[in-house]
């Protein structure tokens, strides 16, 4: 299993649940967070006001996929994700690894059935 982690910015949320649903990636947990990046110095609008780019809201989407549909879930989470045509700066990172184990609590199901 693979384990995929996206921070995005909050506006662009439904429109990544969305477009995961579509190709069948189901199983997302979203968690509101704050960060900054490389440009620490730009301040940008989120419903309304203007923010310091010290810390801007985010949101960290997480998603265990089978090996399979790895490619399909990152460039769904890439276009969706991106704003504009050529994405804007604070769209956000993703970050892809392994994961070792997964597990349902429910049934006590693992692997991929589990997901």
């Amino acid at each position: 299993m693979i384990m995929i982690e996206a921070v995005i910015k909050p506006n662009r949320l439904d429109v990544v649940k969305s477009a995961l649903l579509e190709k069948g990636i189901l199983g997302v947990t979203a968690v509101e967070c704050k960060g900054f990046g490389k440009y620490l110095g730009h301040s940008e609008r989120y419903r309304g006001p203007k923010l310091d780019a010290g810390f801007v809201p985010k949101v960290l989407l997480k998603i265990c996929v089978k090996p399979e549909d790895k490619e399909v879930a990152l460039k769904t989470i890439l276009t969706a994700a991106r704003t504009g045509a050529n994405g804007e700066i604070g769209d956000g990172k993703v970050f892809v690894y392994p994961m070792a184990e997964v597990y349902r609590i429910r049934t006590g199901e693992s692997g991929a059935a589990a997901l």
